[in-house]
């Protein structure tokens, strides 16, 4: 059975957000594209306080200057769209209201008919903390931890009620509800993280890093779900964060997902090989120049992922 392939959305500055996100998602749905994903950055400081991903000295990367807010991304999608689903890849949690996000999420997803796909996580850029966050960087992991409570409450039957550190809500009628259990989507890049994602989310957003590092994650976890009784599968969807360019990546040292689109879909079959994914999202918006480009590539990727079995 060939795995969906999802794809990212543009975000960017090279983009015109009003035409081109309608007009892409429109295009990806007609291809066979599956989903259509978003992600979240506010700023880029100058200078940052800290390197990309907390690493000292890593330089941010150009594509993060200037993102378009990803619900406002999705909206525009949803409206374009009929089939494909609307996932986020991911929120930075502490960066919004648990309540307020909860409810957007909800209208979102009973709006586009039960197609909405929630990717949370923590974030790393303390100049994002400082600038938005509703609770200290170091409080990170309980704010996800609220919001993961606040939004099974909100979006389940009324009257909702709930009191946490953040957020208190008295009995209260509160919607419009979900068309559908909205999926929950987490990271697992620490043992607490691991733990977060086996007991409470519904899949698991790994960040492609090559195929052993993708088994060996994917085993963990298998191991961690035994340990904790956790016998419901969890949804794999693999982030593969390209770095296209029109001609092949030449050298030994060829990054996961580097190249032209020959080796993306190289890529694309080591990892779906591994029987450890059951989607990958695809994101290709933040290497092509313009709509038009990001809609040729994404569909000469999705042929040449299909004709390689992917």
């Amino acid at each position: 059975m060939a795995t969906p392939l999802g794809l990212s959305l543009p975000q960017g500055s090279q983009y015109d957000i009003g035409r081109d996100v309608p007009a892409v998602a429109r295009a990806a749905e007609d291809m066979g594209y599956e989903s259509l994903w978003v992600y979240e950055r506010i700023l880029y400081p100058e200078p940052a306080a800290q390197g990309l991903y907390g690493i000292p000295g890593r330089p941010w990367p150009d594509a993060y200057r200037s993102v378009a807010d990803p619900l406002i991304t999705l909206t525009l999608a949803a409206a374009a769209t009929e089939r494909a689903r609307l996932g986020t890849s991911v929120l930075v949690a502490p960066l919004h209201i648990p309540f307020q996000l909860a409810r957007s999420l909800a209208s979102l997803d009973a709006a586009s008919g039960g197609r909405v796909v929630a990717g949370f996580g923590t974030g790393w850029s303390r100049d994002e903390y400082a600038a938005a966050s509703v609770a200290p960087y170091e409080r990170r992991g309980k704010v996800l931890d609220e919001l993961l409570d606040v939004c099974r409450a909100v979006w389940g039957p009324d009257p909702v009620a709930y009191e946490g550190e953040l957020t208190t809500i008295a009995p209260s009628v509160v919607g419009p509800k979900p068309a559908r259990p909205i999926p929950i989507l987490l990271p697992a890049n620490s043992p607490r993280a691991q733990r977060r994602l086996v007991d409470r989310a519904d899949g698991w957003m790994p960040v492609a890093a090559g195929p052993e590092a993708l088994t060996e994650q994917a085993q963990t976890l298998k191991e961690l779900a035994a340990e904790r009784n956790r016998t419901r599968p969890l949804h794999t969807v693999l982030r593969a964060n390209t770095r296209y360019t029109p001609k092949a990546h030449e050298g030994t040292r060829r990054a996961p997902f580097q190249g032209n689109v020959a080796q993306i879909t190289e890529d694309l079959a080591a990892h779906a090989s591994t029987g450890a994914v059951n989607e990958i999202l695809i994101d290709l918006a933040g290497s092509t120049r313009d709509a038009k480009e990001l809609r040729d590539v994404a569909a000469e990727v999705y042929e040449a992922a299909r004709a390689a079995g992917v």
